[in-house]
Protein backbone atom coordinates (compact mmCIF):
# COMPACT_ATOMS: atom_id res chain seq x y z
CA UNK A 1 0.00 0.00 0.00
CA UNK A 2 2.46 2.42 -1.01
CA UNK A 3 -0.06 5.22 -2.45
CA UNK A 4 -0.37 7.53 -0.54
CA UNK A 5 -4.14 8.44 -1.05
CA UNK A 6 -4.67 4.79 -0.11
CA UNK A 7 -3.22 5.43 2.86
CA UNK A 8 -4.72 8.25 4.13
CA UNK A 9 -8.18 6.82 3.19
CA UNK A 10 -7.54 4.02 5.50
CA UNK A 11 -6.33 5.89 8.56
CA UNK A 12 -9.48 8.09 8.02
CA UNK A 13 -11.45 4.86 7.79
CA UNK A 14 -9.96 3.47 10.62
CA UNK A 15 -11.20 6.08 13.18
CA UNK A 16 -13.83 4.46 15.49
CA UNK A 17 -17.12 6.18 16.03
CA UNK A 18 -17.57 8.19 19.18
CA UNK A 19 -14.05 9.55 18.31
CA UNK A 20 -12.03 12.32 16.35
CA UNK A 21 -8.79 13.08 14.97
CA UNK A 22 -7.16 16.03 13.22
CA UNK A 23 -5.63 16.35 9.76
CA UNK A 24 -2.35 16.08 10.71
CA UNK A 25 -3.18 13.15 12.89
CA UNK A 26 -4.58 11.32 10.33
CA UNK A 27 -1.44 12.26 7.91
CA UNK A 28 0.93 10.78 10.44
CA UNK A 29 -0.90 7.71 11.05
CA UNK A 30 -0.61 7.04 6.98
CA UNK A 31 3.17 8.04 7.41
CA UNK A 32 2.97 10.86 6.23
CA UNK A 33 3.58 13.03 9.04
CA UNK A 34 3.37 16.63 7.64
CA UNK A 35 0.65 16.16 5.36
CA UNK A 36 -2.14 17.63 6.90
CA UNK A 37 -3.26 19.62 3.97
CA UNK A 38 -3.11 16.41 1.39
CA UNK A 39 -5.54 14.86 3.61
CA UNK A 40 -7.87 17.85 3.56
CA UNK A 41 -7.37 17.79 -0.29
CA UNK A 42 -8.35 14.06 -0.29
CA UNK A 43 -10.85 14.18 1.65
CA UNK A 44 -12.48 16.70 -1.17
CA UNK A 45 -11.36 14.19 -3.66
CA UNK A 46 -12.86 10.58 -2.03
CA UNK A 47 -13.81 8.76 -4.73
CA UNK A 48 -17.46 7.83 -6.24
CA UNK A 49 -18.63 4.87 -4.38
CA UNK A 50 -16.22 5.64 -1.15
CA UNK A 51 -17.47 5.91 2.33
CA UNK A 52 -15.84 7.26 4.30
CA UNK A 53 -16.58 8.97 7.57
CA UNK A 54 -15.06 12.23 6.66
CA UNK A 55 -16.95 14.43 9.77
CA UNK A 56 -14.59 12.41 12.31
CA UNK A 57 -11.92 14.82 10.78
CA UNK A 58 -11.38 18.06 12.31
CA UNK A 59 -8.26 21.02 12.76
CA UNK A 60 -5.52 20.28 14.94
CA UNK A 61 -7.66 22.75 17.66
CA UNK A 62 -10.30 20.29 17.87
CA UNK A 63 -12.35 22.95 15.55
CA UNK A 64 -14.41 22.14 12.31
CA UNK A 65 -13.00 23.22 9.45
CA UNK A 66 -15.93 24.29 7.65
CA UNK A 67 -17.20 27.56 8.00
CA UNK A 68 -19.60 28.02 10.94
CA UNK A 69 -23.07 28.14 9.90
CA UNK A 70 -22.29 26.41 6.48
CA UNK A 71 -24.60 23.28 5.26
CA UNK A 72 -21.32 21.29 5.53
CA UNK A 73 -20.68 22.87 9.40
CA UNK A 74 -24.00 22.11 10.77
CA UNK A 75 -24.12 18.27 8.94
CA UNK A 76 -20.52 17.30 10.54
CA UNK A 77 -21.85 18.67 14.17
CA UNK A 78 -25.10 17.02 13.53
CA UNK A 79 -23.10 13.38 12.50
CA UNK A 80 -20.52 13.70 15.28
CA UNK A 81 -23.50 14.52 18.24
CA UNK A 82 -24.87 11.60 16.94
CA UNK A 83 -21.82 9.46 17.54
CA UNK A 84 -21.96 11.10 21.10
CA UNK A 85 -19.05 13.62 20.16
CA UNK A 86 -19.78 17.00 21.97
CA UNK A 87 -19.36 19.74 20.01
CA UNK A 88 -19.42 23.46 21.70
CA UNK A 89 -19.32 26.37 19.26
CA UNK A 90 -18.18 24.25 16.37
CA UNK A 91 -14.97 22.61 18.68
CA UNK A 92 -14.32 18.81 20.30
CA UNK A 93 -12.63 18.60 23.15
CA UNK A 94 -9.90 16.48 21.47
CA UNK A 95 -8.86 14.94 24.77
CA UNK A 96 -11.90 13.45 25.36
CA UNK A 97 -12.91 12.55 21.88
CA UNK A 98 -9.56 12.62 20.03
CA UNK A 99 -8.21 8.86 19.14
CA UNK A 100 -5.19 9.61 21.21
CA UNK A 101 -6.52 11.86 23.67
CA UNK A 102 -7.08 8.74 26.35
CA UNK A 103 -3.64 7.96 26.42
CA UNK A 104 -2.42 11.86 26.53
CA UNK A 105 -4.84 12.14 29.40
CA UNK A 106 -2.97 9.24 31.05
CA UNK A 107 0.24 9.86 30.73
CA UNK A 108 -0.23 13.75 31.11
CA UNK A 109 -3.53 14.79 32.46
CA UNK A 110 -4.98 15.31 35.95
CA UNK A 111 -6.22 12.62 37.96
CA UNK A 112 -10.17 12.55 37.42
CA UNK A 113 -12.10 13.97 40.21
Amino acid sequence: MNDPATRIYVAIAAIPPGRVASYGAIAARAGLPGRARLVGRLLGEVPDGMELPWYRVLRSSGHIAMPPGSCGFREQSRLLRAEGVEVKNGRVPLSRFGLDGDLDHALWGMPDA
